[in-house]
């Protein structure tokens, strides 16, 4: 299933993040509780970033690809609004042996983690990067 561009974003981090917006595999995944801030793995899902596009794979049927040429790509060091690009993104992944994907109702308009990893209604977790 492809997910369009506008519907993603990727954030840069020691733990980089994929938020997904009005995501097909939403249902699919499981219910993310993370008040304090430990994101748990997310049980058969695995996700495979790449320069032209990210895949997520989960049990079955269940999965989605990202094309990643129009999708944003913000944060760094210091500070997640600023652009960035997604080969940066792709080495925090390799770096981090995966990513936190999370999937919501909307994209927020503004990155406040503690609010989206307690809401009760983001999925997903921490998915484990294929080679």
């Amino acid at each position: 299933m492809l997910l369009h561009p506008e519907n993603a974003l990727f954030v840069r981090g020691a733990t980089p993040v994929l938020l997904l917006a009005d995501a097909p595999v939403h249902d699919a995944l499981p219910l993310l509780s993370a008040p304090d801030g430990a994101v748990p793995l997310c049980e058969g899902w695995n996700i495979v970033p790449r320069l032209t596009l990210c895949v997520v794979d989960g049990p079955g049927d269940h999965g989605l690809v990202v094309p990643t040429i129009a999708v944003p790509v913000v944060g760094g060091a210091d500070d997640a609004t600023t652009p960035s690009d997604m080969g940066d993104w792709c080495a925090d992944a390799e770096q981090a042996g995966g990513a936190v994907v999370l999937s919501l109702g909307h994209l927020p308009e503004a990155l406040d983690w503690s609010a989206l990893l307690s809401s009760g209604t983001a999925c997903g977790g921490f998915m484990p990067a294929l080679a």
